[in-house]
């Protein structure tokens, strides 16, 4: 898929998007790193033995979503900022995100004191809504999807006359993302590769300018979630496509189409780009709650979901990990750890018919307190046309080690004559 370049050591993608010349160079990406560098928070870096264990990689963290504004996002949009004249800082500025890239335009219009609108689709986070209001900026709720929510951005913004910040096509935003792959592999020069999350295509444009310069050897995978695959499918076709329609719980990198300008450096510095499933990003959020004590949304999360669900496999490479963001839903994250602990068998949920007269269910209740499987809810169901008279069914839901547990319990129960099955989902 890469076509590399003349100029490919020098980090140097030049080419035309509408017919106008445009290009992001690696002295652009230096140019922001130094801008940034004072303001940014140099996050942190950090191996893992864990998934070390778990993959056969040498894999390093980089604590981007502990970045002002809680992702990558504010790099871009602060060097982006501070690259407007004076008039165009006095008109204000406008843009259009799912929430990363709000938190950080608003951030940045803050520090220059100018006026800011944000257009986020109305099933954006509540948290990310509600802390770009609290940056200072107004915030327009409109449609289901960043493409929606673009489309009438770019209606607010004719009518403003505001300067349009937009999410990821753009060279002064693309340079400003590049920092951080200059910053990751100032820290890790011997890197062997780079997993990046890919929604619009802003950050690994940036980051392989970057990598391609420092270490043209290096190898850069991008990763798309599997109901949002707009990169890959461009890729497959040749061109740019846009998708009819999405469906993701990575709502960062939740785009239909990714950007002219990015799509094409990507198409030049980028080794591949693989998709997962939302469950196997769902299980990296877990993995890095519960082992690495980091809360990660999932669009952040996804570039170590490849890794882990081995989608991509690099044994005893050491692999740069950006951690992009951390702007999750606190009611999300109580979903995700449900559907995560059921989908690992440490949920568990049973359907029974007992008679209807006292006993019975303590009965059954005993051998399940005998696996030492804790009783988290029981319902009950009496009334029904599908009940014998003096019957009724039991639902229960129970804390489980893990699976082969689950399937013992199943296991004595009917050996005690129960007729039990586990609960399923409706097709």
């Amino acid at each position: 898929m890469r076509r590399l370049l003349e100029n490919d050591t020098t980090g140097e993608t030049t080419r035309e998007v509408d017919g106008e010349r445009t290009s992001v160079t690696i002295a652009d990406v230096w140019q922001a790193y130094k801008f940034l560098k004072p303001i940014m928070h140099h996050t942190l870096l950090s191996p893992s033995r864990t998934l070390r264990n778990m993959t056969g990689a040498d894999i390093y963290l980089k604590a981007e979503h502990m970045q002002r504004g809680g992702s990558f996002k504010a790099r871009g949009a602060a060097y982006k900022i501070s690259r407007l004249t004076k008039e165009q800082l006095n008109a204000g500025v406008i843009a259009a995100s799912a929430g990363n890239h709000a938190q950080g335009v608003a951030i940045a219009a803050a520090q220059y004191k100018i006026p800011c609108t944000i257009v986020m689709p109305e099933g954006a986070p509540l948290a990310k809504v509600m802390a770009t209001q609290e940056y200072g900026a107004n915030v327009v709720l409109y449609g289901s999807t960043y493409d929606e929510a673009y489309q009438h951005c770019c209606e607010l913004q004719e009518k403003s006359g505001a300067t349009f910040v937009h999410a990821f096509d753009d060279p002064d935003v693309i340079a400003g993302q590049g920092s951080l792959g200059l910053e990751m592999l100032n820290d890790l020069p011997d890197a062997d590769a780079i997993i990046v999350p890919v929604g619009g295509g802003g950050l690994i444009s940036g980051i392989a300018i970057a990598a391609r310069a420092l270490k043209p050897d290096i190898t850069i995978i991008g990763v798309q979630a599997a109901g949002a695959p707009s990169c890959r499918a461009s890729l497959d076709a040749g061109h740019l496509t846009t998708l009819p329609a999405i469906q993701t719980i990575a709502d960062g990198i939740a785009t239909k189409s990714p950007g002219k300008l990015t799509f094409s450096i990507i198409q030049d510095l980028v080794d591949d780009v693989v998709v997962v499933d939302d469950i196997d990003t769902i299980n990296a959020v877990l993995l890095l709650m519960e082992r690495c004590k980091m809360l990660v949304e999932g669009a952040g999360a996804i570039g170590l979901a490849a890794l882990l669900s081995g989608t991509v496999k690099l044994k005893d490479k050491k692999v740069l990990v950006p951690l992009t963001g951390g702007n999750i839903d606190i009611n999300l994250v109580s979903r995700f750890i449900e559907h995560g602990l059921a989908v690992a068998g440490r949920y568990f949920v049973i359907h029974t018919r007992l008679q209807d007269r006292p006993g019975e269910l303590m009965r059954m209740l005993s051998i399940i307190a005998d696996m030492r499987i804790n009783v988290l809810d029981v319902r009950h169901q009496r009334l029904s046309n599908r009940l014998p008279i003096m019957q009724r069914e039991e639902t229960i839901t129970l804390e489980t080690r893990d699976r082969a547990q689950c399937e013992e319990l199943l296991k004595r129960l009917r050996a005690a004559g129960y007729l039990v099955e586990e609960a399923q989902a409706l097709d």
